[in-house]
């Protein structure tokens, strides 16, 4: 037996009727409906306003950061925000990043996410509708189609129309001006892992190779196809953020509503516009025309929703030429739009339980990192004692151990240091490539932002020695400030 499901039809016209759906069975219908592509209207208002200056400030802080420079000294880059992989560092403004520091990326990753939850508490899924770029390229993918092809109605008689000169010209020069697009999106991101100005010359020079050409490539059809086509699609089944935002939201969050109590019965407007007996909504189906996902955000809310508040411009521009209260469709709360209903004023919660506790969380984190980034030492001492063998006992009755001794220096300038041993009284050390012979103390010299590695060898008499294990200390001394760091190992012997 047949079982026949009823859905709406995803589109960029208002639905009305339902659509039988076969689910199962032996039917001879799709099991899943064609996509139909989403031809958002051009619309004018203080949403769209600010989502252009924040689609420009977004596209040039991504575009021209990497073009900034930072004077570290000699032999440092002079690029304020590189990772630099084949030098292990990341570089942003003041900031060095060693690889054994990779947990301030851990903390950056917790800020972001629960920022983005805290946004989400505030107002829904505005990141979403602002700030995402997907949603930033597409909605610059979607400008440069419609300076070229039109608004909606045109776009979609193109879209019908039959392959000619002026069909061919129109698509020809939207698909080129997108793969420029992508191609710069790609490029800008090679500026933040190479020096930008060389990257950029060996770009165009044809110079690259592996895997930089490769980023290069995969970038450019990611950009291209995600912004060009996918748009949308992106946001249903790619991005996992609308499928849990619901959790993130509450009574008090401020999401893109439609007041159904004000609206309801929609009709189209009489000759008189008597609106004394019927609801304000005109039925003209604006919002649903220049909602980039193409749904009816009267139907409520949707996962589909990606908060850019499009439609409260559309409903707004129609409410004022029938001389209506605006914000018919706003960014209002459930409770506020209950308390609306009732007569009563309209109220924003901002502090509750819920956002202030994500407060606490940002605030501790960000405290945490800027403490241990202001606070973390320049020095890195690292220990390796060998194991195989444990020790040497040599001809003349003394035990010999054999260590890698590691000196991280995080400065900008070279460092003198002295290495001396605390633990055994008879301890001597030899180091591998300087003067072999034993020694109470040693001299070390660490390049400027360089891991260096010394072979060391200690002796000791057995007299000496604590049973098999023995602790000693490895005191760096810094030979200029006299700070010293202390490095714990042991010493064995039979």
């Amino acid at each position: 037996m047949l079982t026949t499901d009823r859905v709406k039809t995803m589109s960029s016209e208002p639905q009305k009727d339902e659509v039988p759906y076969v689910t199962g069975g032996h039917g001879d219908g799709p099991l899943y409906e064609e996509r139909i592509k989403v031809h958002p209207r051009i619309v004018k208002g203080t949403f769209r306003r600010w989502k252009t200056i924040l689609l420009w400030v977004f596209l040039g802080v991504y575009h021209f950061s990497a073009w900034i420079r930072w004077d570290r000294g000699e032999g440092a880059p002079d690029q304020a925000i590189l990772f630099d992989l084949s030098g292990q560092r990341a570089y942003i403004f003041w900031i060095e990043i060693w690889p054994q520091e990779v947990y301030y990326l851990t903390g950056v990753m917790i800020l972001a996410a629960i920022g983005l939850f805290a946004s989400a508490a505030i107002a829904g899924r505005v990141w979403c509708g602002f700030a995402c770029f997907q949603t930033v390229w597409t909605d610059l993918f979607m400008m440069v189609e419609s300076l070229i092809e039109g608004d909606r109605n045109k776009r979609m008689r193109l879209d019908k129309a039959p392959w000619s000169i002026n069909k061919l010209f129109k698509r020809g020069a939207k698909h080129t001006v997108w793969l420029m697009i992508s191609f710069l999106f790609a490029l800008s991101f090679l500026w933040y892992f190479n020096d930008a100005p060389t990257i950029t010359k060996a770009v165009f020079a044809g110079d690259i190779g592996g895997w930089t050409l490769a980023t290069l490539a995969t970038l450019i059809g990611i950009t291209y196809i995600m912004a060009g086509f996918a748009r949308e699609q992106v946001c249903f089944f790619m991005c996992p953020y609308g499928r849990f935002q619901g959790v993130m939201t509450d009574e008090d969050s401020l999401l893109v509503t439609y007041e159904s109590w004000r609206g309801e019965p929609r009709a189209k407007p009489g000759k008189s516009k008597d609106f004394s007996d019927r609801g304000h909504c005109v039925d003209c189906s604006l919002c649903v025309q220049v909602c980039p996902t193409g749904i009816d955000i009267r139907d409520g809310q949707q996962m589909e929703c990606i908060g850019c508040a499009l439609c409260i411009d559309a409903c707004d521009s129609v409410m004022e030429k029938f001389d209506l209260p605006k914000k018919l469709i706003s960014y209002d709360s459930y409770t506020n739009m209950i308390a609306r209903e009732q007569g009563k004023e309209k109220q924003v919660h901002l502090i509750r339980p819920r956002t202030l506790i994500y407060a606490a969380i940002l605030s501790i984190v960000a405290a945490a990192m800027f403490i241990s980034l202001s606070m973390r030492e320049r020095l890195e001492v690292n220990i390796l004692r060998d194991r195989a063998p444990l020790f040497v006992t040599l001809s003349d009755g003394t035990i010999r151990n054999g260590y890698t001794f590691k000196i991280l220096n995080m400065e900008t300038v070279a460092k003198k240091y002295r290495l001396s041993i605390e633990g055994l009284d008879d301890l001597t050390m030899t180091v591998i490539g300087q003067a072999e012979k034993d020694q109470k103390t040693l001299d070390l010299d660490a390049k400027a932002d360089r891991i260096v590695s010394f072979r060391i060898f200690l002796k000791a008499g057995k007299a000496g020695l604590d049973g098999r294990s023995t602790d000693i200390d490895f005191i760096l001394t810094d030979r200029e400030t006299g700070d010293a760091h202390r490095q714990t190992t042991v010493f064995r012997g039979p």
